[in-house]
């Protein structure tokens, strides 16, 4: 088991719950492996404009970092749900 953090920005053009439910989710993907704490440091100005092909020009977005010990093999997983999924803005996944 290792410690790993991520942090990653969603999209802020999305409604409350459907943000909660996509933090959620990945909190239940770290969950059924190991332990999590969740940050969310809400929306913010992004350094610099981000273009998505789905959502369009991002100025602003809502982010979130989260602890977590977990076997290594999940990161991968984490990162491809990330990828999938069209309002994640940016994510980066670090061990610790």
């Amino acid at each position: 088991m290792n410690n790993y953090e991520v942090l990653y920005i969603l999209s802020d053009k999305q409604d409350a719950e459907a943000r909660k439910a996509l933090i959620g989710k990945f909190q239940a993907l770290v969950e059924g492996n190991g332990e999590v704490s969740v940050d969310e440091w809400g929306s913010r100005k992004l350094a610099y404009p981000i273009q998505t092909k789905i959502s369009g020009k991002h100025l602003t977005g809502y982010y979130v970092l989260m602890k977590f010990v977990a076997p290594p093999e999940l990161p991968a997983e984490m990162e491809r749900q990330m990828r999938i999924s069209d309002d994640v803005i940016r994510f980066m996944i670090e061990r610790v």
